[in-house]
């Protein structure tokens, strides 16, 4: 019984009451837009996102091969500083591109490794130095995350829409509100001052 009166309650706006407005049942099914919208928009931008940025990790698996380096010049110190997030450091290194050419940049290595030490870097197919490319573990976890942000996104920007729209109407109705009162008010004997 307490059930069926706060879904009655709850669908107020769709049931025959003479004290319904239009304005009500506009909002009534903009509200049911706007939620349906962000349901379905929203899982399918997460969808789409997390494919897409699936397939550009495995893209960037595809592309990027691990090719071993000789380090020519260390890091200022080639041990990692205090505080460091990570115990790799910036060196200089040599290695050969997929064209047989010899090439040289900097790379991010782990620390502690002297000049003349091997080294394993990764390149693109042109042969420049590129980031490791994600593990496919790690890429479905970055695409899932990256899927369910661009699907809270999509909801939250559809739902921010949704209470726009809902307090321009209740703004509209509060101003047509103002302007009635202003009309019958001065009617009712005289207790209003202005």
């Amino acid at each position: 019984m307490r059930d069926s009166r706060k879904s009655a309650q709850w669908l107020w706006r769709w049931r025959n009451n003479p004290l319904r407005r239009h304005d009500d049942v506009v909002e009534a099914w903009i509200l049911l837009a706007v939620w349906l919208v962000a349901l379905v928009g929203g899982i399918v931008a997460g969808v789409v996102t997390a494919h897409a940025a699936d397939a550009a990790f495995a893209r960037q698996r595809a592309e990027r091969t691990a090719v071993q380096a000789v380090v020519t010049g260390g890091a200022p110190s080639d041990t990692p500083r205090a505080g460091a997030v990570s115990d790799q450091v910036r060196v200089k290194v040599r290695w050969t591109a997929p064209d047989g050419t010899a090439r040289t940049g900097i790379a991010l290595v782990d620390a502690g490794h002297p000049t003349g030490s091997k080294v394993v870097v990764w390149q693109d197919a042109q042969g420049t130095l590129a980031a490791a490319p994600p593990t496919g573990a790690e890429a479905s976890v970055e695409a899932g995350l990256l899927g369910t942000a661009a699907a809270v996104a999509f909801a939250g920007t559809a739902l921010a829409g949704a209470a726009l729209t809902r307090w321009r109407m209740d703004k509209r109705r509060m101003d047509r509100w103002d302007r009635e009162w202003e009309l019958v008010g001065p009617r009712w004997g005289g207790h209003m001052t202005g």
